[in-house]
């Protein structure tokens, strides 16, 4: 589905520009997504596999929701939109903390060009697994996994045939953040 999105510079400010989510893919315009990443109190992360029609890393294990900021939409808005529409659970602004904006460029191919500021958000995980309701058209599967299977996997890409290649910055930022409310 094409959207409208707020065109940002590369150091991740509002230009009051938009254009089309896909446009901006093709050109490598810079935009602004969100990722939010649940925890449970028992030391576990939830991961989503991303849906098998994806476009870009189709299959692979990523963080639990994420999704683009519609054009005039504030962040939290657009984080808790997408939980809800990703794994169907409603949850309120104060069960996110923001723990960064990490910048990120992804060529996947000269037509595609994800250029992007990833504002990204840990939150607990309150209710079980089963109750979740995955979106069908993006997500394949989602599963709890522990924290510290989790760390061993993603530290330097151990395992890069499982998960979307994100930084070791944002991917240490992530677990530590995690440790800490733990």
């Amino acid at each position: 589905m094409d959207e409208l999105i707020d065109i940002v510079t590369d150091n991740g400010l509002k230009t009051g520009e938009t254009v089309l989510k896909s446009v901006a893919h093709r050109d490598g315009i810079f935009h602004q997504t969100v990722h939010i990443w649940f925890y449970t109190k028992n030391h576990q992360i939830l991961l989503q596999q991303r849906g098998k029609d994806k476009n870009t890393f189709p299959l692979l294990f990523d963080v639990s929701v994420a999704g683009h900021i519609h054009a005039g939409e504030a962040i939290e808005v657009a984080a808790l939109r997408e939980i809800e529409e990703e794994i169907g659970l409603l949850v309120s602004k104060k069960d996110l903390k923001k723990i960064g904006v990490f910048k990120s460029i992804q060529n996947h191919h000269p037509e595609l060009i994800d250029a992007e500021f990833h504002h990204t958000f840990i939150a607990e995980l309150k209710v079980p697994l089963q109750e979740l309701i995955k979106q069908e058209s993006e997500v394949e599967d989602l599963q709890l996994t522990s924290l510290i299977k989790f760390s061993e996997e993603i530290w330097g890409m151990a395992n890069p045939k499982k998960y979307v290649p994100h930084s070791a910055t944002y991917y240490k930022t992530v677990i530590k953040a995690i440790k800490k409310e733990l």
